[in-house]
């Protein structure tokens, strides 16, 4: 599932909620429109990303996973709404 995004943002390493807070952080440089690639390796992410959209009011796009010399990444695209 290729979903354009305008900015990648790493996570890889990172549990929750970092990269929720990471995520947070870096949505606020992009302008309305724009959609956020966030890889993580945190299954968490697979929950609290949609959660985090409902909470704040920005698109989520959707969710990839790919699996990466064995180990899993989660792919979450997130659409700047305000």
């Amino acid at each position: 599932m290729a979903i354009p995004s305008d900015v990648k943002l790493n996570t890889l390493g990172l549990f929750c909620p970092m990269p929720i807070i990471k995520t947070s952080k870096k949505i606020k440089e992009l302008t309305v429109g724009q959609v956020l690639e966030v890889v993580s390796d945190d299954e968490g992410i697979k929950k609290d990303m949609p959660a985090w959209c409902e909470t704040t009011g920005h698109e989520f796009v959707g969710l990839a996973e790919e699996s990466n010399g064995g180990l899993i990444h989660y792919k979450a695209y997130v659409r700047k709404a305000k």
